[in-house]
């Protein structure tokens, strides 16, 4: 009866589990999904980027980083930062404005929402008369305008978004100073675009999409001068002294306005259109830059040929001579340029242009000849192709490190060496304890090298294994090569790009060992390519290999693709990773498992019709096993073949129904002839349940049949030292588990080093165990005899572990997606099992071991099992008694995707994908923990800011006391005073001293 009662509380271990487990969503990694805004604040260095969720991420210098979330989830519209203050206002889709603040807590900044609102108009307007198109802080930092759909222009006070009536700006009101011709003609339509005078606060340049321009003055309530456009406008952007402004337009012209002292008709300097005379795409963006050497920077998006080019999103730069259009390959959100933005400078000094896309962030270093692109440090695009597997790596030894980033370097010379120009906030993050690097597998071939350590994913290498194979495109082909008279004059930039010359190539498992630099990638094409570190140029011959995998049996035909065609002769690569030996499976199936062990230089890869061993020393097959089941045909049609067997699913299903109604029959049919037992035993168990605590009610889980699709895909392969044939001797092995849950060992022979290259390595199978239940088995661990998992190949021979107890017994522990066994190794019988689906009702999706440390000291750690589920949920599991520890909810149960790409750490963190091309960084340790931690300090600003926001406070006071709501208002612009004094640092120094005085 003992193992129905549950284990009692213990209160020491509750206290040891509350110091070494803890869940922490920390940080997103890469590039925010469906971008849909851009904002830029020149006075604290920020950029703020909003997503079509709802999101708001603040990046500034490395490190600094902060995230905000609208409730509403609504696409965020526009951006805009207060001036001289850590605030920021969004626009959202369904017309709310939310006010947000940069606050100090605990040391660090956060980034809070302060209020909300939504601007009304008047009962019984249409939607259209409050419908914001248009937002313009003023640098008094008291009011907002906002341009409306109805061509009104609303002004609200800050922080409260109390509407000021008083000082609407009405289209009737604009019309009455426009000539009677312009008027009749054309209406005002919405309002396109607020610019406050650069020289003069109490000036504002508005203009309405129908082409009409109008300088409006705040003191006076008039119009000062009018501009008649006759195109329909889309922006404008004033010049730095405020005598000229420019104005862009639908047609893909520009033109210059002057801004007179007199109320003379003004008539425009310029009007061009930059890349006609045939009929172009508007400009939806401009900026004229002013320059030391008088020669201006134009910068403006689109304007490209409709009939040759409508189909590019381009931005162009203008500087003299020098011509250049930029081509993204995704659609552009947003641009902005960073130049100086000093009250005292003369000119504008452009320094970077900074360019949203829809998949990426491209910086264009506007001071290099050549205008090269920036190597961004952080907002990487994960999904420049898609992503199609990942591997982390815990402790990079340094040698290894600086060999890859040196590889990485050299990829590198065509970007520029400025600073990153984003430099706002301080980071306080403490350094990363160690070098950690998480591998991306892609779509197009290739594998990036991330640094994982910290806050920032940053991209230190690429690796392409295209170079072995012949595909449609030639890698030496570059996309940026243009003709000396091509026009217009177009470079292509940034590096998405989702097609794939193939989708063979894609990289499905990565394996890497950090000791020896040996890495195995294996694709959808049943390549397994092994590469060694090579820290210059080289070019070699790839040495082939073919391993058989259903090794001549007949009856077999496969219906997928073909393998990839190689390259015949030397192969120049790159240094860095370079391929010595393709091993090719037939059939040319995905590779589902991979497993390297450098030390005896093996490796060993599955696919769904079984697993092979290869000497990558010796270049020689060891061996093959065929797990493919005879009636598994679905095995045999390969993932890009369109033939899916709807019927054979079917049936299989039915089948299912009908065992479990059978065996359902049985059970009854069994029950009615032990009723005198049961009667005999009911009184006793009566009496034993009132004095017990009943275990967990079990699920009954139907054992599958041998018949069901896909028995022999291979889910795991595991290299270990252990006692597989008698008690007294120990030797490598290898482990394979299947989706059939068949797990089969084999006793390995490898040559001592002196005749490694002599003797061939060989290869007996030594145990098959079949897991009742048949479940797929996703894991296979053997536990030393201090129940220690085995350390990795090579791990001992550096002095970073100990050397594994080989005295004691070992245990084999096996993780099927139900439950988890242990058996005693070298007799294989079972010893304990945890069954999770029975009494949990989930399924293992990914586990791995985990070691986590104490926070309260360094001198207790322990190893357990991290299990990710197929409900997304995440439990930890004790070593190696499998008592379930504690469980965390880490991702929705319906995003099955996510929770495919989850990949754990060695020390208790893990990742998994949110989007295409964003990762959630998670703990679940105590000890190690990535977050941001930074502060922005507001910047000093200049005392006539200070006179000025303080004569409008009084005002604001002024005039609410002549209103009705003196009390409300009063209160209301108390608290203004009282915000904008504590901004003060002068104030609070005094305060300061006052109180240290009294104490």
């Amino acid at each position: 009866m003992r193992r129905f009662l549950r284990p009692g509380h213990d209160p020491v271990r509750e206290r040891l589990k509350r110091d070494l487990f803890q869940f922490n969503k920390t940080v997103e990694h890469g590039f925010p999904h469906q971008p849909s805004a851009l904002g830029y604040s020149p006075f604290l260095h920020l950029m703020a980027i909003g997503t079509r969720s709802g999101a708001i991420k603040l990046y500034g210098a490395p490190g600094v980083e902060f995230m905000g979330l609208h409730e509403e989830n609504n696409t965020v519209m526009q951006i805009h930062f207060i001036p001289d203050q850590c605030q920021l206002v969004t626009l959202l889709d369904d017309n709310s404005l939310h006010l947000w603040s940069l606050k100090q807590h605990s040391g660090a900044s956060e980034l809070r929402e302060e209020h909300r609102f939504t601007l009304k108009g008047p009962p019984g307007s249409p939607p259209s008369a409050t419908q914001i198109t248009a937002v313009l802080p003023h640098s008094s930092r008291e009011v907002l305008y906002l341009g409306t759909e109805s061509g009104n222009i609303f002004v609200v006070e800050l922080p409260s978004f109390r509407v000021l009536e008083d000082r609407t700006i009405t289209a009737e009101a604009v019309l009455q100073r426009v000539p009677e011709d312009y008027c009749n003609r054309r209406s005002c339509e919405l309002v396109e675009a607020l610019r406050e005078h650069p020289k003069n606060p109490d000036q504002i340049l508005i203009g309405y999409s129908r082409g009409l321009i109008i300088l409006w003055d705040l003191q006076n309530n008039k119009v000062t001068h009018h501009f008649l456009g006759s195109q329909q406008l889309e922006n404008l952007y004033w010049q730095r002294d405020g005598s000229k402004f420019i104005s862009c337009h639908y047609d893909g012209s520009y033109t210059q306005w002057p801004v007179s002292s007199d109320n003379r008709q003004p008539e425009p300097l310029e009007n061009l259109v930059p890349y006609g005379p045939f009929p172009c795409k508007a400009i939806s963006k401009i900026y004229w830059q002013t320059t030391k050497n008088g020669l201006p920077y134009i910068i403006f998006q689109g304007g490209m040929p409709r009939a040759s080019y409508g189909d590019r999103h381009s931005i162009s730069v203008v500087h003299g001579s020098q011509q250049t259009a930029f081509d993204f390959t995704s659609r552009v959100i947003d641009f902005f340029i960073i130049f100086s933005s000093e009250p005292t400078a003369e000119f504008d000094d452009p320094s970077a242009m900074v360019v949203l896309a829809e998949e990426e962030l491209v910086v264009i270093d506007l001071k290099t000849a050549g205008w090269p692109a920036v190597h961004p440090p952080y907002l990487a695009s994960l999904h420049c192709s898609a992503i199609t597997c990942s591997h982390h790596v815990s402790n990079i030894p340094l040698k290894l490190w600086e060999r890859i980033i040196s590889a990485g370097s050299k990829q590198n010379i065509h970007y520029s060496n400025m600073p990153w120009p984003i430099d706002g906030g301080t980071n306080i993050a403490p350094d990363p304890p160690q070098r950690d690097l998480l591998l991306t597998g892609h779509e197009d071939g290739t594998v990036r090298f991330w640094d994982a350590s910290g806050v920032c994913l940053h991209l230190l290498y690429k690796l392409s294994t295209v170079r072995v194979f012949l595909t449609d495109a030639d890698p030496n082909d570059n996309m940026n090569t243009l003709g000396e008279d091509e026009w217009p004059p177009l470079r292509k930039v940034g590096t998405f790009d989702p097609y794939s010359d193939d989708p063979r190539l894609g990289i499905q498992k990565i394996y890497l060992c950090k000791y020896s630099g040996y890495l195995a990638v294996a694709g959808t094409a049943g390549q397994v390519l092994v590469m060694e570190l090579n820290d210059e140029d080289a070019e070699h011959v790839v040495d082939h290999a073919e391993a058989d995998l259903l090794q001549d049996q007949e009856g077999y035909r496969w219906k997928g693709h073909e393998k990839l065609k190689t390259r015949d002769g030397p192969v120049r690569f790159e240094a860095g990773f370079q391929p010595f030996v393709l091993v090719q499976c037939q059939p040319p199936a995905v590779v589902t498992s991979l497993a390297l062990h450098s030390e005896w230089k093996l490796v060993a890869f599955g696919t769904s019709h079984g697993f092979g061993l290869f000497d990558h020393q010796q270049k020689r097959l060891v061996f093959v096993k065929c797990t493919l089941h005879p009636s598994d045909q679905l095995a045999l049609e390969g993932p890009l073949s369109r033939v899916k067997s709807l019927k054979k699913s079917l049936r299989q299903s039915f089948r299912r129904i009908r065992r479990s109604r059978v065996s359902s029959r049985k059970r009854r049919g069994g029950s009615g002839n032990a009723s005198e037992v049961q009667e005999a035993n009911a009184k006793f168990d009566q009496d034993t349940l009132q004095e017990m605590e009943l275990a967990p009610v079990q699920r009954k889980i139907e054992a599958r049949s041998a018949e069901d699709s896909f028995t022999g895909f291979v889910r795991t392969l595991y290299f270990a030292d252990t006692f597989l044939r008698d008690s007294s001797r120990h030797c490598p092995s290898l482990w394979a588990g299947t989706n059939g849950g068949t797990v089969y060992a084999f006793c390995l022979r490898v040559p001592p080093a002196e005749r490694r290259m002599d003797e061939p390595v060989r290869a007996e199978q030594a145990k098959e165990i079949q897991l009742m239940h048949r479940a797929p088995v996703v894991g296979i661990l053997v536990l030393d005899g201090r129940s220690t998992p085995l350390p990795e190949p090579l791990e001992v021979a550096h002095d970073l572990s100990k050397s594994p107890d080989m005295q004691g017994s070992h245990q084999l522990l096996v993780v099927s997606e139900e439950q988890f066994k242990v058996f005693t190794l070298p007799k294989v019988s079972s010893k304990l099992k945890l069954k999770l689906t029975a009494l949990e009702g989930c399924r293992v999706r990914k586990v791995t071991v985990a070691n986590f440390g104490s926070c309260k000291t360094d001198d207790y750690s322990e190893n357990d099992l991290a299990v990710l589920t197929n409900l997304g949920d995440i439990q930890i599991i004790s070593l190696p008694f499998l008592k379930l520890q504690i469980r965390y909810p880490c991702i929705r149960k319906e995003d099955v995707s996510g929770i495919a790409s989850c990949v754990f750490t060695k020390y208790g963190q893990g990742f998994y994908l949110i989007s295409p091309s964003e990762f959630e960084r998670f703990s679940l340790s105590t000890k190690w923990l990535v977050e941001p931690r930074c502060v922005v300090d507001m910047p000093e600003v200049t005392s006539n800011n200070h006179v000025h926001n303080k004569s409008g406070m009084e005002n604001a006071v002024r005039k609410s006391r002549s209103s009705g709501n003196y009390g409300e208002d009063e209160r209301k612009s108390g608290r203004l005073m009282e915000h904008a004094l504590l901004n003060d640092e002068k104030v609070l120094k005094e305060i300061q001293s006052t109180l240290e005085g009294g104490r």
